[in-house]
């Protein structure tokens, strides 16, 4: 890597661009009306996704971004299922069966902080509510220091085919510097759990760049975690944003390295992921040659969306709970973020969304170039326009961030088509930075670049 590049686009705060336009776009204009509109617009056959977030944790990793709430009570738990299930009631009465669900993803805090059985029934009312295709993908993010042998037995019974553990680094002494020890038979054991319910993906997310982390202690972990052969790897930079997450106040910023140094860890992580027989998927993801997350990418069909990299291509998305966020063809939605507010709108019958964005034909212009350059590295943007009705040159001619870019080497830009060149592929959110029309709005709430 060049270490001047690093230095240039590195320490910008850029988007992860899973998402355009951005979530701090988003406004109360777009509220809980315009979302019943959108709703009930969904045309009759719409393949869909659903997420839901479930924002509760026994103890709070002070490295996380996620929206989560601490409790070591479940009457908290109870009580926020069953406001989930009447958002699901609301939401249900207004798509009137018009949607084919193909994707359900449970995403937090820690979903598996149910109890088994209550998983299993809001799993049945998806089903009752909504009806799954067959071959429908459950995923479910797990915390591996707290799944039973029960609650593993309940996701395979429930049909779940994807867990995500988060596992970030085994080495103690990153793990105590962040709050959150956990040995690799803890995490050993889960994935042997789930194995044995019928859970046939396992994603594992590693983390770089937190505090009193090597490059060697990375590497460490790596091998580690390929002892136990997950399908999959997600390679995450940590974002400090104090100023944002309180908790992350507790971390030592002396302790962080600085953006060379994270640099060198994620490449570190690369090299011996690859090394291992998994393949470099985008920015941040690895799967073994088999996985469908691999032929997919090998084959142009990567997608990209608020859970990363995935072959999902539905352009519905319906969330459920405080914070989740949503689309429809028309635009985004996000629910009230603080568990009570939800809580208080759902239970007057109403939907909880409290901000959005109505995409333009521009938007969707931008959106499906950035996606391109964020899943391939290359984006026709002659063809690309086209497909929109645009005439794509104006995005080429006078763009000052393209044009840096490609002085310094990163990219090439030939007869309308932008390539990232294979050895500055670190710097791919910078490139597709170039074609966001809001980025000086919003760059100050993202995460570092690299």
């Amino acid at each position: 890597m060049r270490q001047d590049l690093i230095e240039k686009y590195g320490e910008a705060r850029l988007p992860r661009y899973t998402s355009y336009p951005t979530a701090p776009g988003f406004s109360p204009t777009v509220g809980a009306g315009t979302y019943g509109d959108w709703l009930s617009a969904i045309k009759p056959g719409t393949n869909a996704s659903l997420y839901l977030h479930i924002p509760f944790c026994r103890s709070m990793c002070w490295y996380c971004g996620c929206h989560t709430t601490i409790t070591q009570r479940d009457a908290p738990i109870l009580d926020y299922i069953d406001m989930l299930r009447k958002e699901i009631g609301l939401v249900s009465e207004r798509v009137e069966n018009r949607i084919k669900v193909r994707h359900i993803h449970f995403g937090g805090g820690t979903p598996t902080i149910m109890k088994p059985q209550e998983f299993r029934d809001l799993i049945g009312l998806l089903h009752a509510r909504f009806g799954l295709v067959a071959g429908a993908e459950i995923a479910v993010e797990i915390d591996p220091r707290t799944l039973t042998a029960e609650m593993a037995a309940a996701l395979g019974e429930a049909g779940v085919t994807r867990a995500s553990l988060g596992v970030q680094s085994f080495d103690p002494v990153v793990q105590k510097a962040i709050n959150r020890m956990q040995s690799e038979a803890q995490t050993a054991e889960a994935v042997t759990r789930l194995r044995i319910a019928g859970v046939s993906g396992i994603n594992f997310d590693l983390i770089y760049g937190l505090p009193h982390q090597t490059v060697q202690s990375c590497i460490d972990t790596t091998k580690a975690a390929v002892a136990m052969r997950p399908e999959r790897f997600a390679v995450f930079g940590y974002a400090h944003i104090p100023s944002f997450k309180k908790h992350q106040r507790l971390i030592d910023e002396r302790a962080l390295p600085d953006a060379s140094a994270r640099a060198e860890q994620a490449e570190a992580i690369a090299e011996t992921l690859v090394a291992a027989g998994y393949i470099r998927i985008g920015l941040d993801h690895y799967a073994l040659p088999s996985d469908d997350l691999a032929i997919a990418a090998k084959r142009g069909r990567l997608r990209r969306n608020f859970q990363g990299y995935t072959m999902d291509a539905c352009e519905t998305l319906i969330g459920f709970g405080a914070s989740a966020i949503g689309r429809t063809p028309a635009g985004y939605i996000q629910n009230e973020v603080p568990p009570g507010l939800y809580a208080q709108r759902i239970a007057s019958g109403r939907l909880a969304t409290v901000k959005g964005y109505r995409l333009t034909a521009e938007d969707r212009l931008r959106a499906d170039i950035i996606e391109r350059l964020m899943c391939d590295f290359c984006a026709d943007i002659t063809t690309i326009g086209a497909r929109h009705g645009f005439d794509a040159a104006p995005l080429l001619q006078g763009n000052a961030r393209l044009a840096a870019l490609a002085e310094d080497g990163a990219i090439d830009i030939r007869g309308g088509t932008v390539t990232v060149r294979q050895d500055h592929r670190f710097i791919i959110r910078a490139v597709a930075a170039a074609f966001d029309a809001y980025i000086d709005q919003s760059a100050r709430t993202h995460s570092k670049a690299a």
